[in-house]
């Protein structure tokens, strides 16, 4: 099978040797700190609202561009994950793999870490921390094992070995501690074709830049990486070498190059700032503009807000009161050098402009009624963490689709205003009973991801590594996808109806070969679902209408429940169970409610009548323990029975016994 697969890829490229794909270098937008000037490094600040809509603004710079993005590597820390986020999500891809490494982090300020960089230049002199910030090779001095500020201190670096966590670092132990980073995942990725988005931190980025560009020790420190604006490097498909962009769109000793020339989007935030101050029409159609988003595609609207910006920064270059006013250059952009960024040919008149540095930081049974079945009790005060390994499984939070009645399945919607809140209420309460998440296993479809990402927001931990598989997926309803309920009823009968959407074994009527909701059309299926076979006449079709070779998957073009669960038990078995589950972990599953059912139906042996009896509430948290087998769900603190608050269909209703579940809990 490999040895047909590798004849099939040479076949289409032609016999050619693979192009590399592209790189591009995205600093996290303005954190907190970096706004009020404070040293950061690994302490886990999150992004200031400018940060935020730096991070837009960058989403659409590529966007416009037509970059396609593959893989996401980005540190630890909130503010690049967030940054991340942002970016993906303004590109409808976040269904897209995100790898979280230590590697990318900040470089460690070591003691002065927490300080104000003005004061402490005032106390100790410009000069020496000048010298622990530009110099290659000098620390500051070294954090306490017992500050809060190092990084040993939080579970987040529970994996590392203590030698790898600093109590300081210099540009050059930043630098080196990217370098396996680069050798073993990022460049072979780009030998693969695959573009690759790095999001990180100015030391951390300077330290790829370094190896990629060949930079020497003595003009790594001239390079500034400035927030917001994607750097942009292609390679020589033989030697690897980063290529030479044909403009000057590049700065001085390096090959990347910049998307967007520095200093305009900072122009475009002032003034628009300054026209919401102003001119209370202008505030009042921004806010307009922004709730007609739900009418436009993400693409659509980040492309038209990306002109609104530019919009704001022509006005900013132009319309200065004063002569002279216009766009900075540069800003400090948290390295270890303050100056302008130097382009290829502007060498000699922008040399004149450096200065020194101050500024900003670089920054049956039937589930749920078994014998076994409990709620969990509120708790007042100081709640203890959770360390047994335990299995919490969520549906996702209510979409616009779900408000409405309509069969969704795998088409991609966002969650609704109350779907968001669903999420959030559900890491609160996590949290709040003490619960920590090692791993988090959600599906290919945005509502389930956005659950998960919201949930971890909530409970402070968005460095948790997320697996993202389509085998979580909702189940596919083929051609009543997209169609009311009540619609399919008035159309087919009730009888129909029913043994459509609650049959165990009957597959509603299959999606056409050129539906907008057949998988086969959406690239992200079409482009990294690898583990299913290979579609004879789907691919004779699809090659016939290309004129070329194109291998095509055997999508599902419609599910029964039976089917749905056929592949989310085997992956809970097979992946779930040995890689988290045995391990001890603590895992997240965010899905939808037939993927759950599935689960459920596995985990307390359900048999097939009864579980179509089941039903799944939005945002609820189901807690499984995989030692007592007990599945269980949590107390608000309301004083009310979960069991009757939420919906969970005619199967919750008696446990074994015969015993109502409100008595079960009394007895607990």
């Amino acid at each position: 099978y490999r040895a047909l697969k590798r004849t099939l890829s040479r076949i289409r490229r032609g016999g050619r040797r693979r192009e590399p794909g592209t790189l591009i270098v995205l600093r996290h937008g303005e954190s907190l700190w970096n706004f009020n000037k404070t040293f950061t490094g690994w302490h886990d600040v999150d992004l200031s609202d400018r940060g935020h809509r730096e991070a837009e603004h960058a989403a659409r710079l590529m966007i416009e561009a037509g970059f396609d993005i593959d893989v996401v590597f980005t540190s630890r820390l909130k503010r690049a994950i967030r940054t991340a986020w942002i970016v993906l999500s303004e590109m409808d891809e976040v269904y897209l793999p995100i790898f979280k490494t230590w590697r990318l982090n900040e470089r460690m300020y070591g003691a002065l870490t927490g300080l104000d960089k003005i004061e402490t230049m005032k106390k100790i002199g410009p000069e020496i921390v000048q010298e622990w910030r530009s110099s290659l090779k000098s620390r500051p001095p070294s954090v306490s094992k017992k500050s809060e500020y190092w990084p040993g201190n939080y579970r987040k670096y529970a994996d590392l070995d203590a030698d790898d966590i600093p109590v300081t670092e210099s540009l050059e132990d930043c630098t080196l501690r990217t370098h396996p980073l680069w050798d073993k995942k990022i460049k072979s990725d780009l030998r693969k074709g695959r573009n690759v988005l790095v999001v990180a931190h100015a030391n951390s980025l300077r330290g790829l830049m370094k190896m990629i560009d060949g930079i020497s020790d003595d003009d790594i420190s001239t390079v500034q990486i400035p927030t917001g604006i994607p750097i942009v490097y292609k390679f020589d498909k033989h030697t690897m070498r980063p290529l030479k962009p044909e403009d000057d769109t590049c700065q001085l000793h390096t090959n990347g190059a910049f998307m967007e020339r520095p200093g305009l989007l900072a122009a475009a935030l002032r003034r628009e700032d300054e026209w919401k101050v102003l001119d209370p029409a202008f505030a009042k159609a921004m806010t307009d503009r922004a709730d007609k988003r739900r009418e436009m595609s993400n693409v659509e609207w980040s492309l038209a807000k990306l002109e609104a910006e530019r919009a704001a920064a022509a006005a900013a270059w132009t319309g200065g009161e004063g002569e002279g006013e216009g766009v900075e250059m540069y800003e400090d952009d948290g390295s270890d050098v303050r100056g302008p960024i130097v382009f290829v040919g502007e060498e000699e008149e922008k040399m004149e402009e450096k200065g020194a540095r101050e500024g900003e930081e670089a920054v049956p049974a039937v589930p749920l009624v078994a014998s076994s079945a409990c709620v969990v009790p509120s708790k007042d005060g100081e709640v203890p963490i959770r360390k047994d390994p335990v299995v919490v499984i969520i549906r996702h939070g209510k979409t616009e689709n779900n408000k409405l009645g309509l069969f969704t399945g795998w088409d991609d919607v966002a969650l609704a205003k109350e779907g968001v809140e669903e999420a959030k209420a559900a890491g609160k309460l996590l949290r709040s009973q003490g619960f920590e998440f090692d791993v988090v296993y959600t599906s290919w479809l945005s509502r389930a991801i956005e659950t998960a990402w919201l949930i971890l927001d909530e409970m402070d931990s968005l460095w948790i590594p997320t697996i993202k598989t389509w085998r979580l997926n909702e189940r596919m309803y083929g051609a009543l996808t997209g169609l009311s309920k009540r619609m399919v009823k008035q159309r087919y009968g009730e009888k129909q109806f029913k043994m459509w959407r609650r049959g165990y074994d009957v597959r509603p009527l299959k999606a056409s070969s050129f539906s907008p909701s057949y998988p086969g059309n959406d690239k992200r299926y079409v482009k990294y679902l690898r583990d299913a076979r290979i579609s004879l006449s789907e691919t004779i079709i699809r090659s016939v209408e290309a004129r070329l070779l194109v291998v095509h998957r055997k999508f599902p073009k419609s599910e029964s429940l039976r089917d749905c669960m056929d592949r989310t038990i085997p992956f809970y078995v097979r992946r779930i169970v040995p890689d988290a589950v045995e391990r001890g972990k603590r895992v997240l599953i965010s899905s939808s409610e037939n993927a759950i059912r599935g689960l459920l139906m596995h985990l307390c042996d359900i048999p097939q009548e009864m579980i179509n009896k089941l039903d799944i509430p939005n945002g609820v948290p189901i807690v499984y323990d995989p030692r007592s087998r007990c599945i269980k769900l949590l107390d608000d603190g309301s004083g009310r029975n979960p069991l009757e608050v939420h919906d969970f269909g005619p199967a919750a209703g008696k446990t074994r016994g015969g015993a109502s579940s409100v008595e079960e809990r009394d007895r607990r």
